[in-house]
């Protein structure tokens, strides 16, 4: 038998790995349907295409029990992958699977459909050839969700968060510019009578709260001082 590459050459073609190959028409890998295919998708479609040998398009796998030695390890992702070329036209259901042992069959639309006992009704006549060409892809179909797209939420959806803490500037006994004082009492101190024990003098001035004491205060407890004659603390 002649080479495909030389014809003048007889045997096996020795420019390639020897063994199998998957043979996919260029029409199909060119198409614009293919080229919105997402990547989990055109993987599943050349495990599907894997399995053609001659006679049994239309008995091919996309199962997870089948996947599962090829690599794949997500049902959602075989899922999402095997809607894509079904709405595409790239594979069509032969046998709908169901519960507990029955899979799925399917087969490839670049190849006609193989006569395979077991297909369910309709399924031979609902089979059409080159399906994928006649589909026009939508543009980020993958990317939108099905329910459309949602308007971001600034505030969560049941209403802004309420403050725990009061956060009020005044101090929540009231406000120390209400409170009286120490610069009131100054005036009546130098109008009293006081002890002559200048040490109880200065315990009494250096005991004032610095958050009570007015603008000025050092100035008018300097010259109070000054006065009685007590050192400063």
């Amino acid at each position: 038998m002649a080479n495909a590459r030389n014809p003048k050459r007889k045997g096996r073609d020795t420019s390639r790995d020897q063994g199998g190959f998957v043979a996919i028409p260029w029409s199909v890998l060119d198409c614009p349907a293919y080229a919105s295919l997402s990547h989990p998708a055109r993987s599943l479609l050349m495990e599907i295409a894997r399995q053609y040998v001659r006679d049994n398009n239309g008995r091919l796998l996309a199962s997870q029990r089948h996947l599962e030695s090829r690599g794949w390890k997500s049902w959602d992702v075989i899922t999402r992958a095997k809607r894509e070329l079904l709405e595409a036209g790239f594979i069509f259901e032969t046998v709908m699977g169901h519960r507990p042992n029955k899979a799925s069959w399917y087969a490839v639309t670049w190849r006609m459909l193989d006569r395979i006992p077991g297909y369910d009704a309709g399924a031979e006549q609902l089979f059409e050839r080159g399906s994928y060409r006649k589909k026009q892809p939508t543009k980020n179909a993958i990317l939108t969700p099905s329910h459309g797209a949602g308007r971001p939420q600034i505030a969560p959806p049941d209403g802004a968060i309420k403050a725990l803490f009061d956060l009020s500037p005044a101090p929540s006994h009231g406000d120390h510019l209400d409170m009286p004082s120490i610069g009131v009492c100054i005036p009546v101190l130098s109008a009293v009578r006081l002890p002559a024990s200048r040490t109880l003098i200065s315990r009494v001035l250096r005991r004032v709260r610095l958050v009570n004491r007015p603008a000025g205060y050092a100035e008018v407890r300097s010259r109070f001082s000054e006065s009685l004659g007590v050192a400063h603390g």
